[in-house]
């Protein structure tokens, strides 16, 4: 049977959409995780314990089981994942984007860089080192800014700031995230750095694609209806198809794929941020990867095939459809934490799944758990999905089932 290696780590949203889709390719799953388990024992071909902050040690023990084991197809499924990933496909030969490319991706400073000289359109930035003075070098940047992490996804520790008094705030509050021990041991040494970028005003859209032989396909191109000005840049809402003009989004489409060519992105998916302003579009950020969370749930191809189908298909050469085939417009709300606490309980859930254009409400924090909002938090609470005529009309209903829920939060 082929067979195909998935990297999944246990905090993963897509463990289950991602073994759906390969369940209905008809290919046998091995499951990569950092984290050991009794059911590698029991089921040896199903599951491997994988250290993804060490690609090169990954690559030497799928290449070991892939004697035995034969390995089709290497898929990250998230950030932490993509670089072994593709560390693991060049060992075995198979298509994968170069190394280098997909670490560039993964380092914020790195990618400013090759997006700088690539010419893709991309805001100026300096790369700081946590163990400087954040009152000296507050003095050396222009305003508004924006100061985050370089390592960390999901808007964690993305923090505006528009004088020096916010910016050496916002400096000591993001040096306090990254002393946690769980980002220490990811990121090494990029938990001592700071990126500071300019402020890029606009509207922010989100354009997921698909590489092949560096040529870029667009699968969806999201508008992000809440402004996201600061001082942090918690999403929300994603709606597609984008409301924006035609000339807009062939802009922004141009500078996807001028970016992923300006990382020397060749293969796969991406997931790619971007603003659109009177000065044209801007490219915050790409991603060797798929759309993060549950988000994926809001597309379907061919046959009503899901996103992770699609990105399976890739992987093992198989044929991928064209354009998405449904015509309505789609939606997903990432359930904001309300405040941080231990959540209670959530109501009004069975109302929310009431409001018209809802198809799916999805709760994905558990009574008893500790909420903790951005920017120090890195989950959502749960995910709202819609479907509708069109695009106002599955934002509205979001709008609305987000209304209806009962958070309670100790």
């Amino acid at each position: 049977m082929t067979r195909v290696l998935l990297l999944l780590p246990t905090t993963s949203y897509r463990t289950g959409d991602f073994l759906r889709a390969a369940e209905k390719l008809g290919v046998g799953v091995t499951v990569g995780a950092e984290e050991p388990s009794t059911m590698e024992r029991l089921d040896p071909e199903g599951l491997l314990t994988l250290d993804f902050r060490d690609p090169a040690a990954c690559a030497r023990r799928v290449a070991e089981f892939a004697k035995t084991t034969p390995i089709a197809a290497a898929v990250g499924v998230d950030e932490d994942t993509v670089v072994a990933a593709a560390a693991i496909s060049a060992a075995l030969g198979l298509p994968h984007n170069p190394l280098e490319a997909v670490a560039a991706a993964r380092h914020k400073g790195r990618m400013r860089e090759l997006l700088a000289r690539g010419g893709a359109p991309s805001p100026a930035f300096r790369v700081f080192s946590l163990d400087e003075a954040p009152e000296r070098r507050s003095r050396e940047v222009g305003y508004p800014c924006v100061l985050k992490p370089t390592f960390l996804a999901a808007s964690r520790g993305v923090i505006r700031a528009d004088s020096p008094e916010q910016f050496q705030a916002a400096w000591r509050r993001i040096a306090a995230i990254l002393e946690a021990p769980e980002l220490v041991r990811r990121g090494g040494a990029a938990a001592r750095e700071l990126l500071v970028e300019n402020f890029v005003p606009g509207v922010e859209v989100a354009l997921e694609g698909l590489l092949t032989g560096g040529r870029l396909r667009t699968r969806a191109l999201f508008d992000k209806p809440e402004p996201l000005e600061g001082p942090f840049f918690e999403e929300t809402i994603y709606v597609t198809p984008s409301r924006l003009p035609e000339t807009a989004q062939a802009s922004l489409r141009e500078a996807a794929a001028r970016g992923a060519e300006a990382l020397g992105l060749k293969d796969g998916p991406i997931h790619a941020e971007l603003r659109w302003n009177t000065e044209g579009a801007w490219v915050l950020e790409i991603a060797a990867r798929s759309i993060g969370g549950l988000c994926a749930r809001t597309l379907s191809f061919g046959a009503g095939m899901s996103l992770e189908e699609l990105v399976l298909r890739h992987a093992l050469g198989r044929p991928v459809p064209g354009a998405s085939s449904d015509e309505r417009a789609a939606g997903v709300m990432m359930i904001p934490i309300p405040a941080a606490g231990v959540l209670e309980e959530v109501g009004g859930v069975e109302a929310a799944r009431a409001v018209p254009g809802i198809v799916d409400v999805t709760i994905s924090a558990h009574p008893g758990q500790r909420l903790v909002p951005l920017p120090e938090g890195s989950r959502y609470l749960g995910f709202l999905f819609s479907r509708a005529a069109d695009p106002a009309a599955a934002e509205s209903a979001l709008r609305e089932a987000h209304r209806l829920l009962d958070f309670r939060v100790e």
